[in-house]
């Protein structure tokens, strides 16, 4: 059984719920450039994945049109929407008990990571993580399997010690890009069936069952 070295978390839908800024400032964006969608509940299929790729096929816009579009949302979100967040219930004491078995922590997500930084600073979690890894401000690093390779240099780790922890089929596509293992949490924007679809190692219900699952395999 591969013993990991190293833990790496996506943010949004893992350890924080950032709903409440996400779709206000998805909003903000589409009705700034005159994009139509059916309503605020049908925008949180974009929470969780890189919004670049999936608003160029849902829309039909180029890359630049999408570009400029992020950049309009974080008009909105980079000043108000990162506070409109919550932090999941006992993600402190699962990180706090990992911590104490000597794992390396890390946070791996597409956000940018000024913004990331910000969020977990507000919610006292910044200083859990060795690392924390988010998208470039130029955005040219802003898809799964480029942001956990950023991170595995920072750490200074190989993948094949590595589990990445998400909500999203995205977060299984970018681990298995660079040969990490990944476990699904389904208390994030991700349901069963598109965990089990995406091939999760192991699919967790709650913050302790990550515990429980990672203390099992390194006894």
């Amino acid at each position: 059984m591969k013993k990991y070295e190293v833990i790496a978390f996506d943010l949004d839908g893992t350890l924080t719920n950032p709903e409440r800024g996400q779709l206000t400032g998805f909003e903000y964006a589409l009705k700034k450039h005159s994009i139509t969608y059916p309503s605020r509940e049908w925008l949180k299929r974009y929470i969780g994945p890189p919004i670049h790729d999936v608003w160029q096929l849902d829309f039909n816009l180029s890359f630049e049109k999408v570009v400029e579009m992020i950049e309009t949302y974080r008009e909105y979100y980079n000043v108000y929407g990162w506070r409109e967040n919550d932090i999941y219930p006992d993600i402190h004491e699962m990180l706090s008990e990992l911590k104490a078995r000597g794992y390396k922590l890390a946070v791996a997500t597409g956000k940018p990571e000024k913004i990331a930084k910000r969020i977990l600073r507000l919610f006292a979690l910044d200083s859990y993580f060795d690392f924390i890894g988010g998208a470039s401000e130029d955005d040219s690093r802003h898809r799964k399997s480029d942001i956990l390779r950023y991170v595995l240099e920072g750490v200074g780790e190989s993948s094949d010690k590595t589990v990445l922890v998400g909500d999203r089929r995205f977060d299984a596509e970018g681990a298995r890009a660079l040969g990490a293992d990944c476990i699904g949490v389904l208390w994030g924007h991700g349901s069963k069936d598109e965990l089990s679809a995406a091939g999760f190692d192991y699919i967790a219900e709650s913050p302790s069952d990550v515990t429980e699952y990672l203390t099992k395999r390194a006894d």
